[in-house]
């Protein structure tokens, strides 16, 4: 049951961030749940350097949409740099 708990909320952090960060970005839902998961590990690291404890609830879920955010914007930037 963690695996797909692990996928919905990082479907639910990609969205939210996605919805949050203005622009373009075409993606299909696949990588937007990778980015959402991946956004967690973001923004749990972030949280532990900060002394925050990010495990899991409503704080957990804001860390996950602000470190998908950011790796929005790095996503942004790359693509951009390739001219695509």
């Amino acid at each position: 049951m963690g695996f797909i708990w692990m996928i919905i909320v990082g479907l639910v952090a990609g969205l939210l961030a996605r919805a949050i960060k203005p622009g373009n970005d075409a993606m299909g839902w696949i990588m937007t749940i990778v980015l959402g998961i991946v956004g967690a590990m973001v923004g749990g690291f972030i949280a532990n350097l900060i002394g925050i404890n990010a495990d899991g609830g409503f704080i957990g879920l804001v860390f996950s949409v602000i470190g998908a955010i950011i790796l929005l914007f790095l996503y942004e930037m790359i693509v951009s740099k390739r001219g695509v």
